[in-house]
């Protein structure tokens, strides 16, 4: 296992305990995080951007910032049922101060269960209607005895901030590749903190690219309505209109069960185009394949009516198809450094395919003579001229109609290994850029 996904499963258990929403402290305190883990030596790191509660952002207004201090039940006895100091699933997001003394079947009104999955937390937010909640075991609410309960939960909403970052790293071209990624939930591991970490390291890997021919587009957003914020604000729509050409959002990243895409709107795009070579080459054609039908992550943002931005979603299990997604079950033993390092593979791939997605054309009609340039066998015997197919291959379509991406669809062969080749015709002076 390289060091690489160990790193990123490090990285997550350090975001994991932190107690995230749509706003305050938990977003800036992962955010920090990530600032710091990708600073390195060059300094270059997120920009950390403010959006004040109220700013109508589309239909929507940013909401107002949420904190909450404690939240619990207790008995009679001074026992507490549940605790957010155990687990932060134990509230509901954005719930409202309360402290109460009531009886069993009033307590009842106010909790969250999950009765189809007895044993887990459900994980509930309400962050549009001001209400109060918990959240526990089906299991631990039938264990319940009638008696007086005391709900307490200190918490306040205020005018404040949505908090998210964004890092611009320039290239060669104005066209941008576009990732983006969220952090408002609390602590789920696959359905939260795998996301910001593979963006992180993804990040350091772009950094390492020599001459980029591509422009990249970073943003940690809160979901939903972080994305209709930063389209709708300080001029990005019509920006990322004019200059993404590929973008991705990652989603549940982390486990090691699957790998799966969400198309864009018409599966039509360059992104949809490079995600889906690179899963078919990765994992021997064995990927879930969505279509945007089945959306539900800010890819549904970015493809709406009006905006249409080129954008795909990546997820190893997708979100809403594995029973501890939204659950307390979603925890550092859903993940692994080995989910943490297929994603990544997958995800450099996919740069490195657009990196090299050129239209090449030969520079001589006919098969050069590849012998003379040390690049097919001199002595021919049965099995010389397999070594070379995949060269063959692709200089018999280098005529100006394909890309790299539609070379390797057209024969087989991974982008990776045609990069390779194309790299070597070229310093051949057998294949130009067209």
């Amino acid at each position: 296992m390289s060091s690489i996904g160990q790193s990123m499963y490090d990285f997550a258990t350090e975001l994991f305990p932190i107690n995230r929403s749509i706003t305050g402290e938990g977003v800036r305190q992962t955010l920090k995080m990530c600032s710091d883990r990708i600073a390195g030596d060059d300094g270059i790191t997120f920009e950390i951007k403010n959006v004040a509660s109220g700013t109508q952002v589309f239909d929507w207004n940013v909401p107002k910032e949420w904190k909450i201090n404690a939240a619990y039940i207790e008995d009679e006895a001074g026992n507490h049922i549940v605790d957010m100091a155990v687990s932060n699933l134990h509230v509901m997001g954005y719930s409202t101060p309360i402290d109460e003394w009531v009886d069993l079947e009033e307590l009842k009104q106010h909790i969250f269960t999950l009765p189809d999955q007895p044993d887990i937390v459900p994980y509930v937010t309400s962050y549009y209607k001001e209400r109060y909640g918990f959240c526990m075991s089906q299991n631990q609410l039938d264990s319940l005895k009638p008696g007086k309960y005391h709900m307490y939960i200190d918490s306040e909403l205020f005018e404040g901030n949505l908090t998210y970052a964004e890092l611009v790293l320039p290239g060669e071209s104005d066209e941008e590749i576009f990732f983006s990624t969220y952090d408002c939930h609390p602590s789920m591991a696959n359905n939260e903190v795998s996301g910001p970490v593979l963006m992180c390291e993804l990040i350091k890997y772009v950094k390492t690219i020599k001459n980029r021919h591509y422009t990249y587009r970073f943003i940690i957003i809160p979901e939903t309505i972080g994305s209709i914020t930063y389209i709708a604000t300080d001029n990005h729509l019509q920006h990322m209109k004019q200059h993404i050409v590929a973008g991705f959002n990652l989603s549940c990243v982390g486990d090691d069960r699957d790998y799966s895409i969400v198309h864009s709107k018409y599966a039509d795009t360059l992104a949809d185009r490079v995600l889906i070579n690179v899963l078919k080459t990765h994992t021997e054609g064995k990927y879930s394949d969505y279509s945007f039908l089945k959306r539900g992550s800010d890819e549904r943002q970015y493809n709406s009516a009006g905006v249409d931005l080129p954008v795909v979603c990546f997820c190893r299990s997708k979100f809403g198809e594995y029973p501890e997604y939204h659950t307390s079950a979603d925890d550092m033993t859903l993940v692994s450094p080995e989910g943490f390092q297929g994603a990544y593979d997958v995800v450099t791939q996919v740069v490195d395919a657009l990196e090299n997605n050129k239209t090449f054309v030969m520079t001589v009609p006919c098969e050069p003579q590849l012998g003379k340039r040390g690049l097919f066998p001199t002595v021919s015997k049965k099995g010389s001229y397999d070594a070379v197919m995949a060269m063959m291959y692709f200089m018999t379509y280098a005529d100006g109609r394909n890309d790299l991406i539609g070379i390797s669809e057209i024969t087989g062969v991974p982008v990776k290994e045609l990069i390779d080749i194309a790299h070597k015709l070229h310093e051949n002076g057998l294949v130009e850029v067209k």
